[in-house]
């Protein structure tokens, strides 16, 4: 997979696809025992989000675990922050840090705190979990790239749930008009958020979902808009190969996910966005995920 710095890749053999369904695999059980050792935390987001930013860690980014700040890296922005344990546990089997690392999400002194922090984990291109702003941020780090005559690429990890925020949708018009080609947004479109999408019979406290159909709005506004299936790590790297070759534009990969995925009894329910996982949530989890 992609392991050396500047390496450009196309296409998955079925070994590599193997090998990424493993990994995310082993994310989704990190996430899950950094959760329950704390006592509570977000578990529906990371566990829908693990084979995006396993595609993009392993197969797809420009980088080096060993030069986290080395200038010709891709950027990576992880607009949607409360799902940090999945992002510290792809990080910790990418190589940035040691696994045994991850027992100390959350803890005060640690570098894994329950929202990325920049200025803790080098690994980290920017701060996040105030949701809306990452790809304010991204669009800045494009319009550099294209400044500095760099080809480095900026890609923007991106909730469903957060697109309610009107600053994506400024800055989505910005990347548009300035045809930030270099610049590619992953919307994980798990259709839930912390208290779900209202529907007939559910509580009047739940939310209008703001994206019923996020490809056309997308498309509306001047970026190519490509659906595909979120978990299907052969999906994800032909689409980032699309983005790659689409001039004049940016993209947005817009990826159909469970809430939950992998674990039967939380998969589509909004009630583990976030929560407590017992021991023997654990246990039953971790059966299902074969750890």
């Amino acid at each position: 997979m992609n392991s050396s710095p500047g390496n450009r890749r196309t296409g998955l053999s079925a070994d590599e696809t193997a090998q990424l369904v493993e990994l995310a695999g082993r994310v989704r059980r990190h996430v899950l025992r950094c959760v329950h050792a704390v006592g509570s935390g977000h578990v529906g987001g990371p566990l829908s989000v693990a084979d995006i930013l396993v595609v993009l860690y392993f197969r797809e980014l420009r980088l080096d675990p060993a030069r986290p700040r080395w200038e010709d890296r891709d950027r990576l922005v992880f607009s949607k922050g409360h799902a940090a344990a999945a992002l510290y546990a792809t990080l910790a089997e990418r190589g940035y840090f040691p696994v045994n690392e991850l027992t100390t999400f959350d803890e005060i002194g640690s570098r894994l705190q329950a929202h990325p922090d920049m200025t803790a984990l080098p690994a980290l291109d920017m701060s996040t979990g105030s949701l809306g702003q990452g790809l304010s941020v991204g669009v800045g780090m494009a319009l550099a790239a294209r400044t500095l005559g760099a080809d480095w690429r900026t890609y923007v990890v991106l909730g469903d749930g957060e697109s309610q925020e009107g600053q994506v949708w400024e800055a989505s018009f910005v990347a548009a008009r300035y045809g930030l080609d270099n610049l590619c947004a992953i919307l994980d479109w798990n259709g839930l958020q912390q208290y779900g999408w209202r529907r007939a019979g559910r509580p009047v406290t739940e939310r209008m979902n703001p994206i019923e159909n996020p490809v056309a709005r997308w498309e509306s506004i001047g970026w190519r808009a490509i659906e595909l299936d979120g978990h299907d790590p052969r999906a994800l790297a032909a689409g980032l190969d699309e983005a790659r070759a689409t001039a004049g534009r940016p993209t947005i990969l817009v990826a159909r996910t469970v809430k939950g995925k992998g674990v039967s009894f939380m998969e589509g329910d909004y009630r583990w966005h976030a929560g407590q996982v017992t021991n023997d949530d654990l246990r039953r989890a971790l059966a299902e995920l074969g750890g």
